[in-house]
């Protein structure tokens, strides 16, 4: 019997290594089908697992329901597993250098379980050629096994959607590559367990590796593209949704729209690329470009704000602002990355008093993150209000119900999404 029919038949385990937005769902998934470990190196997430609780507030209690999963940060107990899937994360650094020692960290962790007959499979978001030049090596150094001839790998980019219940993992196809024709199949297979929109197998692991980081810098570029275009509208006095609604009556334009692009995937991904390419000596022009345009977008937002504000002979040293949304995209809990920070750190560079809420955030972990708190209670002197998030508590409110959380019933508001077109009549808006 080869891996896969061992699994289906429970006669051996798979484990997930990283828990987290990528990994529970995935290891859920298997657990409705085949026995699985799941492993996280925080303690207290795996306890919260074991009580049937998401801590990244994605699912329910009733996904943990029968499944054949058992939660660990024990390493022994790893060693149980004989097909290994690695889906922690992979940021940047402060110099938006990759940053690989998560990665390699799980790298030396399964490396630590391996076996002869074993696989491994990746699913965190690489450069192509990070699997095999980068993960294999610490595989084989730490297991003293040989790749190939003791174990397989392969590679899987995970496409999860934070805050998305209609494009969940079985209902995406999935991209998956193996080391050998026979892994390759194997690997497919596997994830034809609990895959029921079908997987494409890939020509290599490069393939897929490459494969993954292009569908989020394609969005990134375009992203861009709107965002840069919102400043020249800006600048003629042109709404951009009206633009945006008016230009999409073509069938073929593409419906982008513009934004804050942080979160883990759009505003971190490019950069991956940016860096091989750099090292295979090519400066990726249109991709640094895009990257640069989304990156200034939350201090272009900080200083029209604060433009406006003066406008409206309103001293920026005296003003306050309530900034409504700190994740990184609407109804999600996550605050990876999130670019409102830039927002708020452009108005306080302007001495102005910001205050922050958010119905999905946590306070404890924005100030270990960034270094400030949610605002328990808002007040009803603000100056300015920034909707920077659309969650779905925010998208109902009055014109009168704004007026009466500002000074004087009067002052800027800001929607930077646009949900609130054609509802403002009395206050200062803008949009981008």
């Amino acid at each position: 019997m080869n891996i896969y029919d061992r699994l289906v038949a429970k006669e051996t385990t798979l484990a997930v290594i990283g828990l987290g937005y990528v990994g529970l769902p995935i290891a859920l998934e298997f657990a409705k089908k085949i026995k699985v470990i799941g492993f996280d190196i925080n303690e207290k997430r795996v306890d919260l697992m074991k009580q049937k609780i998401d801590p990244s507030d994605e699912l329910v209690e009733s996904d943990f329901n029968n499944t054949d999963i058992e939660f660990t940060a024990n390493l022994e107990d790893l060693k149980k597993a004989t097909f290994f899937i690695v889906a922690v994360p992979t940021p940047i650094d402060e110099s938006r250098l990759p940053d690989l020692r998560p990665l390699l960290g799980a790298s030396k962790t399964v490396g630590l379980a391996l076996k002869k007959g074993d696989y491994v499979v990746f699913e965190s978001t690489v450069y192509p050629g990070c699997t095999e030049e980068d993960c294999i090596p610490v595989l084989e150094e730490v297991s003293g096994l040989k790749w190939k001839e003791d174990f397989n790998v392969g590679y899987s980019p995970e496409r999860i959607n934070p805050g998305d219940k209609v494009h969940t993992l079985a209902s995406i196809v999935k991209v998956a590559a193996g080391d050998t024709p026979e892994s390759a199949d194997i690997i497919a297979k596997t994830y034809e367990l609990v895959v029921t929109a079908g997987v494409h197998r890939a020509a290599t692991i490069k393939v897929a590796e490459a494969a993954k980081i292009i569908e989020n810098t394609q969005r990134d570029v375009n992203i861009a593209l709107v965002n840069e275009l919102s400043i020249i509208f800006n600048k003629l006095k042109i709404n951009t949704y009206d633009v945006l609604e008016a230009a999409g009556t073509k069938w073929n334009f593409l419906n982008f729209r513009p934004g804050l692009v942080g979160g883990h995937c759009i505003g971190v991904d490019p950069y991956y690329l940016t860096h091989k390419a750099k090292q295979v000596g090519y400066h990726a022009k249109i991709i640094n470009s895009g990257r640069y345009v989304n990156d200034s977008m939350g201090f272009y937002v900080g200083k029209q704000t604060v433009k406006m504000m003066i406008k409206q002979g309103k001293n920026p040293m005296e003003s306050k602002v309530l900034l409504m949304g700190a994740t990184f995209k609407e109804d999600v809990s996550d605050i990876r990355n999130s670019k409102i920070v830039d927002v708020i750190r452009e108005l306080e560079s302007f001495s102005c008093t910001v205050d922050v809420i958010d119905p999905h955030a946590d306070s404890e972990d924005l100030f270990l993150e960034y270094g400030f708190n949610l605002q328990k209670e808002v007040t009803n002197d603000y100056d300015a209000i920034i909707v920077a998030v659309n969650h779905k508590e925010y998208s109902n409110y009055t014109e009168d119900e704004f007026k009466k959380l500002m000074k004087d019933g009067k002052g800027v508001f800001v929607d930077l999404k646009g949900i609130y077109k054609n509802k403002i009549e009395d206050l200062t808006y803008w949009s981008l």
